[in-house]
């Protein structure tokens, strides 16, 4: 009996676990640049005295959904779009250089370039700094260009160059922060060519929310399935009780 009960509960546990991902994926379906979290299990042995004859399945790293998301023309002078296998690379909380491929940028009040969830965007030196424009201009090999404020002749002051490497997707771990780092942290990533931003557009989310919704109605009735049998088993123990008492 203890088996049907530990199988279920550790049934039920994993499909809360896939709800739980599912959730965040049509969360950010909205989300510029967003890769769809992927959901895998895998058996592991139940450790404890005696024989190794149980088995658990437990969540591991199921990684991301690498297919692009659709290219929308926005025509914000501070969208950017990137070619595949290319990243964009920021500052991290921590200080440490991360990438992603949301390309929805903003100017904070301190005139710093950065990513719509306040990643400070790197150039060749650093975080870029955006004194006061009329206009602003990405190129395609990430030339950051305005023309400054108050100075007539509409002439371009180049500023930077924004930092774009070039990675394969399998090659990149999404962290807890939302940001992507190389599997091999010893290893330096190659800038992109000249031709890897695509300005006045953005890459969408590749989050399909109908899909995500039937995935959601489907781990719903695994962890129903899995709360029937937890009572069941506790039906038949009961009865079992029962009988027991009857003798």
């Amino acid at each position: 009996m203890d088996r049907l009960l530990y199988v279920a509960m550790n049934g039920a546990s994993r499909a809360l676990q896939a709800q739980g991902k599912v959730s965040h994926n049509l969360a950010n379906a909205n989300t510029p640049g967003f890769k769809a979290a992927l959901n895998q299990t895998e058996a592991t042995n139940v450790d404890g005295p005696g024989w190794q004859s149980r088995v658990h399945a437990s969540a591991a790293e199921g990684g991301y959904d690498a297919l692009p998301g659709a290219v929308k023309t926005t025509g914000r002078s501070l969208d950017i779009a990137l070619q595949p296998g290319t990243w964009l690379a920021v500052e991290a909380a921590d200080g440490s250089t991360a990438y992603t491929r949301a390309g929805n940028l903003q100017i904070d009040v301190n005139g710093r370039l950065q990513t719509a969830s306040g990643n400070a965007v790197l150039g060749g030196g650093g975080a870029i700094g955006v004194p006061p424009a009329e206009s602003i201009s990405i190129g395609r090999d990430g030339t950051f260009s305005i023309i400054p404020l108050g100075v007539g002749g509409g002439v371009n002051a180049e500023i930077d160059r924004i930092r774009v490497v070039q990675e394969p997707d399998a090659g990149m771990l999404r962290g807890t922060d939302g940001l992507f780092r190389p599997r091999d942290t010893e290893q330096e990533l190659a800038p992109a060519g000249d031709d890897a931003i695509l300005s006045g557009a953005l890459e969408q989310s590749n989050v399909n929310p109908a899909s995500a919704l039937v995935s959601m109605i489907e781990q719903q009735r695994r962890f129903e399935t899995q709360i029937q049998l937890m009572k069941k088993a506790d039906e038949h123990a009961q009865r079992t009780a029962e009988l027991l008492r009857m003798r």
